[in-house]
């Protein structure tokens, strides 16, 4: 028996060698999580027990169990590679066959999937709806998508305006406007709006003090009248701003035949009638339409924060929510695992979000190769969230998760593997010694 206990500790022994020898050698991959072996006693048994005066049987290999503590996370500067910082798997779909990997090599494939570093299965996500929303519930491959950014034209312009309350009122009939007479308006602003086809235009505001606590306002596009016309005061009335006492812009006004209308203190410069905003080129002094049309509803200037003050006419950095056509840039993913966009035109979106799955016995799935696992019953089913939800961990991009073996631990097993070895090895030829002898004997 002492022969079957000496073998049971050498094949033991073997395995442990085994196990530290194959977390040595994935000391540097990415994402592996090291094993653990782990052993039993066995001993002879009836069915009434094993009886306090037996001799065990020797050992055997209980698990081999993995070791899912975190791993170092460290730089690499590419934007795909992604490191989990706390729980949670990546997912993978290869034809529909889901694995789960803590190893973020990830890269493009030539129709712009996120693809694990083989390019063999596709990382699994959440996409976006037309409006750019992200529809959380179904896994879908996720998918860099490389075209142009469509133009948006302006709906919207707001600033916060303030207008000096000292500034000398301007005698419209001795010095009625002219937008190339500077002694004609008190002080103009420009902003760059845009129109359907993503030209850029610029609309002035010029503002000019008409007496106390009284404003006009004239606004050009290109430098003509919205339409394209040659101003005139009778082609373009100007919108009235009246303050109180206190410097508080207290109402808005323009006339019937304006090409703007009022809404509170709000002024919509038309998108489609009489009046409207006509998007075209000058060239040479003469105006052509371009082809491109205005916001249908037009422009909503917001002048709600416009104030009248003893201090200097200035606007903070106006706000205008049109674009021109962009190109992407560049890709950023924030530690939601929500990748965006970045384009030529200065606007950004979410095109997708990484989905973690969580285990409730992560100690129950079984290794595939490639730093992957696959669920199993022991395992239990997964459970699909975004990152940083619950107790899922948050995504670290431009960075990897590296091995968590421990060389030093690993190195000292080693040698209490190798002592093992011999010291069973020691058992079997002391055996043998004593078998020799009673064969002598007789």
């Amino acid at each position: 028996m002492s022969f079957n206990i000496g073998l049971s500790g050498l094949y033991a022994a073997n395995k442990q060698l085994d196990v530290t020898g194959n977390n040595i050698a994935n000391v540097a991959t990415t994402g592996f999580k090291s094993s653990r072996a782990e052993f039993e006693d066995v001993y002879s048994a009836t069915r009434l027990g094993s009886g306090s005066k037996t001799v065990g049987n020797g050992v055997r290999l209980s698990n081999v169990s993995q070791q899912f503590g975190q791993g170092d996370i460290n730089n690499t500067g590419n934007v795909l590679d992604m490191g989990i910082q706390g729980q949670g798997f990546f997912v993978l779909s290869n034809d529909g066959s889901l694995s789960y990997t803590r190893a973020g090599t990830f890269k493009t494939d030539k129709d712009g999937y996120v693809t694990n570093s083989d390019g063999s299965a596709r990382l699994q996500g959440y996409g976006v709806d037309s409006s750019g929303k992200i529809v959380n519930g179904v896994l879908t491959d996720l998918r860099i998508d490389t075209s142009n950014l469509s133009p948006k034209a302006t709906s919207t312009v707001t600033s916060t305006i303030n207008l000096n309350s000292t500034a000398a009122v301007i005698d419209q009939t001795t010095f009625p406007f002219n937008p190339s007479d500077v002694s004609t308006f008190t002080k103009s602003f420009s902003t760059s709006i845009y129109d359907t086809q993503g030209n850029a235009h610029t609309m002035d505001q010029y503002m000019v003090k008409t007496g106390a606590n009284t404003w006009k306002t004239y606004t050009l596009v290109d430098g003509r009248n919205p339409d394209g016309s040659v101003f005139s005061e009778a082609s373009q009335p100007a919108a009235t701003m009246t303050f109180d006492s206190a410097g508080k812009l207290t109402g808005i006004t323009v006339p019937a035949a304006s090409p703007f209308t009022v809404s509170g203190t709000t002024v919509t410069m038309k998108g489609t009638g009489a009046g409207a905003w006509v998007p075209g080129t000058v060239t040479n002094g003469v105006w052509t339409a371009n082809g491109a049309a205005a916001n249908s509803t037009g422009i909503a200037i917001n002048l709600t924060s416009t104030t009248q003050y003893n201090a200097d006419t200035a606007r903070s950095l106006p706000t205008q929510d049109g674009y021109a056509t962009g190109q992407i840039t560049n890709l950023t993913i924030d530690d939601t695992g929500t990748l965006f966009a970045n384009f030529s035109n200065s606007q950004n979106k979410a095109i997708g979000q990484i989905a973690l799955a969580s285990f409730t016995n992560e100690q129950g799935l079984q290794p595939v190769g490639g730093s992957s696992w696959k669920e199993t019953f022991a395992s239990g089913i997964p459970g699909y969230d975004t990152p940083t939800t619950g107790t899922l961990g948050s995504v670290v991009s431009n960075s990897l998760e590296e091995s968590n073996v421990n060389l030093t631990n690993e190195l000292v097993e080693l040698i209490k593997a190798q002592s093992n070895y011999q010291a069973n090895a020691k058992t079997i030829s002391t055996q043998s010694t004593i078998m020799q002898t009673i064969i002598q004997m007789t």
